[in-house]
């Protein structure tokens, strides 16, 4: 875009020419299946973000190459095998002086060559061992948004004294609102709404059995509770958790 700028200003293009390559700045195609949204960042402060299920591994490694030149990207739902299966045929990226992140327990590979300044803290709770993937997902979302993340798990209704600990530090740290992801019933954003002055999103889990498997239990839970304050996302959706719980901190510095 500066490029753009400054060759209209030194009267190498015309206005019209300007207009037409900004317009088509904000999107890169690669080939006949994809299209980038190279603006995303500054237009809402989220990377740009590759979702790895249903894609080819070569349409993946070609989308992932093209958008590593952007500096900052994350591929979500990426799990380890694939990852290890994919990871030789990155090499060439290493050229463009950047660096591999990537969290087993979240899925998620990230690319960046620079450190992301963290403002603003959140918190996210799990109310189960087996709820962690999720938190994972909504945690490394919100730190690639320049978020500062406390995490306490397997803190569920099924133990309440496990709680009271983890969110009073929370509280005490001033985190500016808190994922609370639980499977099963769902009941642990209620509880922790019913406790806390802050935004509190809940994050169903596809964890359950009879009744709650697939997470629709806690789902329906969630948005039917009697807690004011809570916002719900998608069954497993760490990754929406995270980038909302992001905006809401970022919010609070401006």
């Amino acid at each position: 875009m500066k490029d753009i700028l400054k060759r209209l200003l030194d009267g190498e293009i015309s206005i019209k020419e300007a207009e037409k390559m900004l317009k088509t700045y904000q999107i890169d195609e690669i080939e006949d299946f994809a299209k980038l949204d190279t603006s995303r960042h500054l237009r809402t402060s989220i990377p740009e973000v590759i979702f790895a299920e249903n894609k080819e591994d070569e349409d993946l490694i070609k989308i992932i190459g093209h958008c590593s030149s952007l500096g900052h990207v994350m591929v979500t739902r990426l799990p380890e095998d694939r990852y290890e299966l994919i990871r030789p045929e990155l090499d060439f990226i290493k050229e463009k002086d950047v660096r591999f992140e990537y969290n087993k327990k979240a899925g998620i590979l990230v690319i960046k060559n620079h450190e992301i300044e963290k403002e603003g803290k959140i918190g996210i709770l799990t109310a189960g061992t087996s709820d962690i993937p999720v938190a994972e997902e909504a945690k490394i979302t919100a730190e690639e948004m320049g978020c500062e993340v406390l995490t306490a798990y397997d803190a569920g209704v099924a133990g309440m004294h496990r709680l009271s600990g983890p969110l009073k530090k929370m509280i005490e740290e001033e985190v500016k609102a808190l994922v609370v992801v639980a499977g099963m019933e769902g009941a642990l954003p209620s509880v922790v709404a019913g406790l806390v002055d802050i935004p509190v999103i809940g994050v169903p889990t596809s964890i359950g059995y009879g009744v709650g498997e697939g997470g629709f239990t806690a789902l329906y839970a969630m948005l039917q509770s009697c807690s004011p304050g809570i916002a719900v996302v998608n069954i497993d959706n760490g990754f929406g958790a995270g980038i909302f719980a992001a905006k809401i901190a970022k919010q609070t510095l401006k």
